[in-house]
């Protein structure tokens, strides 16, 4: 999905236009709630439907549509807002409501503000009036595929089991008929990220996406009862331990889990054969984000940043949450319909929530040499120990270092291609 560089600013924002500062941020719109018309078995919001309590068919009503656009583009004063659907399944609410949604960006619209819209999808439910459609409304879809068929349908399947690789693949022959840019999302989970370069050259070759995203699959073992950061800190393992592994007795994590040095591999043996062989040409959102930060231009990624709570989601009836892994009764800011959304954004609640990211980290983050390109990754998966016994260590703490470790050593190599001739 599209990066947005958001400035922390004061609260009460919408009501507060200072000369030279730009307030920004961004949420994730579940207009479906957690519905879906698939049953991926690593899936982390389908839970969410009894979790809060959702309808069997959550949707958002047209009145809370309008008044979710009507302040997000009041909020903002950026020359760009942009509004990012997700789900569960986004399309399941139809085309019209689509339609509807981008007459009231129209009608809300500032002179100077561009609207921009991404769409999350699986990709099922995409057809020709739904192309035309995103086409001329200028979407960027982000599609969701895990690799070629053997590996993409252990996890992705429908609610009868059945496999859906052959109609995702169907839906991005559609995308390219119809001109549509479309990122691929690749969730890279315990089965598949034992094959990265045939996961990346399928992806590469045979899907042909503007830009790929590879998503580390993982979640706590206890992800569908216990919001982030409220875990048990005596139960949590240290790092290298059986328990922070996937697949044991006593894993920390699912079983689905990829485990962490796997996605150290899987990154390092992706990115020298991209260096190799396709630097420039393709765009792999983890490699872009490193390379920005190793030449000293930020994090385009949330979870690489210093502080987090830029990014946040909002449900089908207008629960504001701290962040779009983090939709727990536990994170919940408000309701737009109660309180502005851009005073719940900039609240002093959830610039806690932001600021606690680089605050809480153990003295084994604070000493790392890569800690400028990690920050300690996103808080929502921080359930290991340090060697020491501290508590606050991200899961992927190993794989992470053995990739910062090949980028890093790659930066004269990178240097040298960057230089004019």
């Amino acid at each position: 999905m599209r990066i947005i560089p958001i400035q922390a600013a004061s609260p009460r924002l919408r009501t507060i236009q200072v000369q030279g500062q730009t307030y920004r941020y961004h949420v994730m719109v579940k207009p479906s709630g957690a519905q879906c018309n698939l049953d991926c078995s690593y899936c982390f919001y389908l839970h969410k439907q009894d979790m809060l309590h959702q309808p069997k068919t959550p949707r958002m009503a047209e009145s809370m549509l309008e008044l979710h656009i009507k302040q997000y583009i009041e909020a903002q004063t950026g020359n760009e807002v942009v509004f990012s659907w997700q789900g569960g399944e986004p399309t399941l609410m139809g085309l019209g409501f689509f339609q509807r949604m981008v007459e009231l960006q129209k009608k809300y619209a500032k002179p100077h503000q561009t609207i921009e819209n991404d769409l999350q999808t699986n990709g099922i439910l995409l057809d020709e009036n739904w192309c035309v459609f995103l086409k001329k409304n200028n979407f960027l879809v982000g599609l969701s595929i895990d690799g070629p068929a053997d590996l993409h349908d252990i996890h992705r399947y429908n609610k009868g089991g059945k496999p859906t690789h052959a109609k995702v693949m169907h839906a991005a022959q559609l995308l390219h008929q119809h001109h549509v840019l479309f990122n691929a999302l690749c969730v890279v989970n315990r089965d598949n990220s034992k094959k990265p370069l045939e996961v990346y050259h399928f992806l590469r070759d045979q899907v042909q996406p503007h830009m790929i995203q590879f998503i580390p699959g993982m979640e706590s073992a206890q992800f569908q009862q216990t919001a982030p950061g409220h875990w048990n800190p005596k139960a949590l393992p240290k790092l290298g331990s059986s328990a922070a592994q996937p697949g044991t007795t006593d894993s920390v994590v699912t079983d689905w889990s990829i485990a962490a040095d796997d996605w150290g591999i899987f990154l390092s043996t992706v990115w020298q054969d991209w260096l190799a062989h396709d630097f420039g040409q393709v765009f792999i959102d983890q490699f872009e984000n490193v390379i920005s930060m190793m030449f000293g231009y930020g994090a385009q990624k949330c979870v690489s940043g210093q502080i987090c709570g830029k990014s946040l989601a909002i449900e089908h009836n207008g629960d504001l949450f701290s962040c779009d892994h983090f939709v727990y009764p536990e994170y919940k800011l408000g309701n737009i319909q109660e309180i502005h959304q851009g005073d719940l954004v900039f609240s002093e609640r959830q610039k806690k929530f932001a600021y606690a990211k680089s605050n809480s980290l153990p003295e084994y983050c604070k000493k790392c040499p890569y800690l400028q390109l990690c920050w300690g990754d996103c808080p929502k998966d921080r359930f290991l120990k340090t060697p020491e016994g501290e508590v606050g260590l991200h899961y992927l703490c190993s794989g992470l270092k053995k990739f910062f470790h090949i980028a890093t050593t790659s930066k004269h190599d990178i240097t040298q291609r960057l230089q004019p001739h």
